[in-house]
């Protein structure tokens, strides 16, 4: 599918920005109020960290299970207390501006869910500079490949991201799965406070490692290639999103959570009782 061009009268809001102002503004920690910057991006893998000990240490579990032939082709896998493969499988896609972060400080949700009877699997994929974009797509089209094929008697496979990873799990909604000799049985996506249009990303210094050119950057931007994609334009800044994509005719829903930002909505899947926690669950589970 063609990405869609706006007419040359058109112009975005990030278009009429300097370039501090668009640093800024594709800068989320400068966002947040509640500590500088650096402290919040900090606090956040430290989290994520002890997070990922705390599940590996007590769900049932197997680790650095290989999902392809390349180095960075793994995915840690948890388990709910329940022997089966009739499971619903949840897929985590961290954030980290594609050249950040892995599985190893991401488990933020894997206790609640495997309470709740979810199999959760957080995937690696090779950031950048080892990994450039259209590598990392093709990586996390592969990992939904080999958890079906894997489990075939899965009771639906949820993808989510958060930030880059909310990107990477948009883009399976481009994926040819004829190529991948299987079509997942995809049940929803959760898109957790994402970028959908990646133009703007060439012109900020997140593009220093990940060396995107424009064409790059529009054949990646599932904003401008769905049919789906808002005709309005979104502030660069905006509010912590929580898009629910259901398979049901993939209806789409939005959730704004007052209170958040965008570290602090994944920190929070911890625990059982917070607002996107139970998104999740009742999507997974309409019936509860």
């Amino acid at each position: 599918m063609e990405a869609r061009q706006a007419g040359p009268e058109a112009r975005a809001p990030w278009q009429e920005m300097s370039a501090e102002e668009l640093e800024k503004q594709y800068s989320p920690s400068r966002w947040v109020i509640r500590m500088e910057p650096e402290e919040v991006v900090r606090t956040f893998w430290e989290k994520g960290i002890e997070a990922t000990k705390n599940a590996r240490a007590s769900r049932r579990c197997q680790l650095h299970v290989p999902y392809g032939d390349g180095q960075g082709d793994r995915m840690d896998i948890y388990f709910p207390d329940t022997e089966s493969e009739a499971l619903p499988f949840f897929l985590f896609f961290h954030g980290g501006y594609w050249q950040s972060g892995s599985k190893s400080q991401s488990a933020f949700m894997v206790n609640p869910l495997t309470a709740q009877g979810v199999a959760v699997a957080i995937v690696d994929y090779d950031v950048a500079p080892k990994g450039t974009l259209d590598q990392m797509v093709d990586q996390v089209a592969r990992s939904v490949v080999f958890v079906q094929k894997r489990y075939p008697r899965n009771q639906g496979i949820y993808l989510c991201g958060h930030s880059a990873g909310a990107h990477l799990a948009s883009m399976m909604l481009l994926a040819s799965w004829t190529e991948h000799g299987v079509v997942p049985n995809l049940r929803g996506l959760f898109l957790v406070s994402g970028l959908y249009d990646l133009e703007p990303i060439v012109s900020t210094s997140n593009n220093t490692l990940l060396l995107l050119t424009l064409e790059d950057a529009l054949r990646n931007s599932p904003q401008r290639r769905l049919d789906v994609a808002p005709a309005q334009h979104v502030a660069p800044a905006c509010p912590v999103l929580v898009m629910t994509l259901c398979h049901r005719g993939w209806e789409a829903t939005f959730e704004k959570l007052p209170g958040m930002d965008h570290f602090s909505i994944i920190e929070d899947l911890t625990k059982r009782d917070c607002v996107a926690t139970q998104i999740i669950v009742k999507t997974i589970f309409p019936r509860l």
